[in-house]
Parts: C-alpha cells; structure tokens; sequence
C-alpha cells in the first residue's frame, strides 16, 4: 500500500492540492482496470489538528487526520500559499519538526511554490538546491542564504526532497511519482488525460544535485549523441556498437546501467518526442511524420506511439491543436 499525504493549512492554494490528488487517484484507478482490484494507494488530507480550513477560493475543507498522527508516509505533498507565508508558518512550526522525522524515515517531500518556505525553515534544503514561486525568489533568497535557489528551474531534486516552482510544474513531477510508483504505462495513461499538450517531460526542466541521475560512461554519451543526430534514418543496434566500439551485448548492458533503459528504447523515446513536436506544430500528415523520424511503416510509428502516449498520433494532434489554435 502506497501511503500519501497532502497537507493543508490556512492560505493554501487549493489547485496545488487538488491536482496531485485527482491524478494519483486516476493512476489507482487505471492500475485496478489492469486486473489490480484492490486499491494501492492510501490518499489523506493532513492538518494541525481536524478543524475545517477555509482556503483563500473560498472552499472548506475537513482534514482527515492531523499530520501528528502519521508515523509513516511514502509521498507527503505540501501545497503553494496565497501571500506572504511567514504567518502561516508562524501558527504551523509544529510542522517542522515532523517533516524532519518524517524525512528521517524515508519519505519523499514535495513542496508546490512558495511551499518551500516551509522546507527551507525546516532546515531540509541547507546547502541543497530549491525552487519557489517566482513572485518569492527575493524574499526566499534573503531569508535563506543557505539554500542553492535555481531560478531557471521549475523542479528540483535533492535526494528525497522535491520543489516544484508552479501548479503546472507538480503536474509535470506528480507524472514522474506515479511512474515510480506505478509504472510507466500508468503514468503515460495519467498524462494523456490531464493536459498532455501543455506538459514537459519531468528531465526537461529539472535540477538535481544527486549523483544517481547522471552518468560518466563517455561511451554511452557518445552513443546517445549519435542516436539523437541520427534518429531520422534506419538504425540498427550493430551499427550503433560499431560506432561506439563496443559489442552488442556490451553496449546494452552499459547503456541500461547508465541511463536505465536499452539504446533501441532510448531512439524510440527520441523519435516520439520530436513527432509530438510535428504533430503539434506542422502540417504533415502522420505518413509523412512517421518518415520523418525514421519509420517507413506508419502502421509501426501509429502502434508504437500509441504504446507510449496511449494515445493515437491523430487523438494526440486533435487534442492539442485544438488547444494552441482557436477562432473567435
């Protein structure tokens, strides 16, 4: 059982909290279709103490639990604030000291926006790199010298803990945990129904300081640089050894040790996100796509993107055309 919580307090913005919930349970809800009846996850709303909070939209909401009551949760999600967040921290320092524990015990810790505030109080982002809302960056760099603040960045990573600058950027992070969690056919089904079209991959716009994500097999980069400068033509695995030097089987072993995947899963990754790009941005057809990017049978391009994207090619540019161009 997967255990998560989303906290909530007064001042919190109830999209950052809403989002990650609807799409943690839809990735619950697709794992059941797939012959999984019993729910994996465990979603509670955590607060100070059980009273009602009356969010800055208005909205009432009734915790079910107080966070003091949780000794152990695999994902904790705190939520960005409306305004200035010293007050809100002020009456929550209770707060602190079981984030702490709780990131003693293993939990991953995500804060939406200027939800870091809380992190960087806590003493959970000395010397780690963090990012905020944009609007706080100042205030969030004079208040805490400590933190490595990425400006240019909308998610960071530091071992277990999580920034996430904006709602649409914990959409994007919230993808990544379900992969963990779920896998990556679940997660691909989740970001093809909440708003693929304006989703980046979680890699694009990440910052992270752990040593685990990277790689320093020369040979491997090598390789992915040729994969990416060559993906528009017929490419066999023999070929890519022969380039880089190395046998076949040598070649998939390092290149899924260095970056967890195989060279012919990495070209069709490569080959899928340029035809997103083609099929949001010009005019060909899906043939002409298809060949575009290195498949002469549009039947296999059509299955293959489906198979990563849910989705066929055609679905996917009706549905995010029809958010980028609209008539009056």
């Amino acid at each position: 059982m997967i255990e998560a919580t989303v906290l909530i307090y007064p001042q919190a913005l109830v999209s950052s909290i809403s989002l990650p919930l609807e799409m943690l349970n839809a990735a619950d809800n697709f794992k059941r279709l797939h012959k999984r009846p019993r729910r994996r996850i465990n979603l509670k709303i955590a607060a100070l103490d059980a009273h009602e909070i009356k969010t800055p939209g208005g909205l009432h909401i009734r915790p079910d639990c107080s966070f003091e009551s949780i000794s152990h949760s695999d994902l904790i999600i705190l939520p960005a604030l409306w305004r200035k967040p010293d007050r809100v921290i002020k009456t929550n320092r209770k707060l602190l000291g079981w984030l702490k524990q709780m990131k003693s015990h293993g939990s991953i810790i995500c804060a939406v926006g200027s939800g870091s505030f809380f992190l960087a109080e806590a003493g959970l982002l000395d010397n780690k790199p963090a990012t905020t809302h944009w609007y706080y960056f100042d205030e969030f760099e004079r208040r805490y010298p400590q933190v490595h603040l990425q400006r240019r960045h909308l998610i960071t990573q530091a071992g277990s803990v999580f920034c996430a600058g904006s709602v649409n950027s914990v959409a994007d992070l919230t993808v990544h945990f379900i992969n963990d969690f779920y896998g990556r056919k679940i997660a691909q089904q989740v970001e093809g129904q909440f708003s693929p079209e304006i989703r980046q991959s979680y890699d694009s716009h990440l910052y992270n300081d752990s040593r685990l994500t990277t790689h320093h097999d020369e040979d491997v980069v090598r390789a992915q640089q040729w994969l990416q400068s060559n993906f528009e033509r017929s490419i066999s695995i023999s070929e890519l050894a022969h380039f880089s030097g190395l046998s076949t089987r040598t070649l998939n072993r390092r290149f899924k040790e260095a970056i967890g995947e195989t060279p012919i899963s990495y070209l069709q990754k490569t080959r899928i996100n340029i035809a997103k790009e083609l099929l949001r941005d010009s005019n060909l057809n899906i043939a002409e796509i298809a060949e575009k990017v290195g498949y002469s049978d549009c039947s296999y391009f059509s299955s293959l993107f489906r198979t990563r994207m849910s989705q066929s090619p055609k679905s996917y540019r009706q549905r995010v055309r029809g958010k980028l161009f609209s008539s009056d």
